[in-house]
């Protein structure tokens, strides 16, 4: 929408609008990386459980990262039901990374690198916003500085198709800087550390032989 100088506001807002789609922000060598997998190979690897050891070890790992009383922790429990391998904690230190790749290839435009991370609709968005950017003629210069906070909000998991949907809040810090055209800093400060928060849901079918999780819906 930037035509010259004359829309650069209204090209502006328009931006902040389309940003949204990964979360809000407060004041504060492109990866090439597989489909999704909860596990990184510095991760703790998933336990070998049975029977005692396992319940304990698995309402341990469930403290860490939600409330063990929440209809989330009984979600979590049926997981693990049906892969007896699932560990929360696992999980969260590879949506972490999922979370640095996934953000900083949006602001970087690496459509390569979102396609297989992504379900279709929110791939399509991202693209669709990252198109836009493009046609406005605004660039993004980002460092991504690291995750502040990363905790399982919800989950769900349906015994009937083995689909569990798991809802991770991310607080996450970053140095962003939007340049028009011109080069001219539109939004952002280049000495700024910036805190944006999102909401992200990561879907996939517990038992299958696919481990990958893919990222289905964005919220701040």
């Amino acid at each position: 929408m930037i035509e010259l100088l004359i829309l650069a506001a209204i090209a502006v807002f328009v931006f902040l609008r389309l940003r949204s789609v990964l979360g809000t922000r407060t004041g504060f060598e492109k990866p090439t990386v597989p489909p999704l997998r909860p596990v990184e190979a510095d991760a703790p690897a998933a336990p070998s459980w049975s029977g005692e050891d396992r319940e304990r070890t698995l309402e341990e790992e469930i403290a860490r990262v939600a409330d063990p009383d929440s209809e989330t922790a009984l979600a979590l429990r049926r997981m693990a039901r049906a892969e007896p391998g699932f560990s929360p904690v696992a999980f969260i230190e590879g949506a972490k990374r999922a979370y640095e790749i996934i953000l900083m290839a949006y602001e970087n435009g690496d459509l390569d690198t979102l396609r297989p991370l992504l379900s279709d609709e929110v791939y399509q968005s991202f693209a669709d916003a990252i198109e836009r950017r493009r046609a406005q003629g605004l660039t993004v210069d980002a460092r991504f500085i690291g995750v502040r906070e990363a905790r399982i909000f919800s989950a769900m998991f349906s015994e009937d198709t083995g689909e569990a949907d798991v809802e991770v809040r991310f607080v996450g810090e970053l140095i962003s800087v939007v340049r028009n055209a011109d080069h001219d800093i539109v939004e952002g400060d280049p000495n700024e550390v910036r805190r944006q928060t999102d909401l992200w849901t990561f879907t996939r079918k517990m038992g299958s032989s696919d481990p990958n999780w893919i990222l289905t819906a964005t919220g701040g």
